[in-house]
């Protein structure tokens, strides 16, 4: 009646290739190049991401502690009134 899901139009110039899941390896070389490979790109990208992230956490508590002090009261200004 009709071809299987995979195979119900044909697209003319589009070669596609697979490859079972058995045939292949789950995690190869993981250990060996993986792990190397996460660490050098960490060591590349830190010290572009982590100035402006610095900069803006400590921006944020000095922002912060600014306004907490601004909401107290200090005492020494109301000695006098009654």
């Amino acid at each position: 009646m009709g071809g299987h899901f995979g195979e119900l139009a044909r697209i003319r110039h589009v070669v596609t290739y697979s490859l079972s899941p058995f045939e292949q390896r789950a995690f190869p070389n993981y250990f060996s190049k993986g792990i190397p490979n996460v660490w050098r790109r960490f060591r590349a990208s830190v010290f572009k991401v982590a100035p402006p992230m610095i900069l803006l956490y400590l921006t944020y508590t000095w922002g912060n502690s600014t306004h907490e002090a601004g909401k107290r009261k200090v005492h020494a200004d109301f000695e006098n009134e009654e």
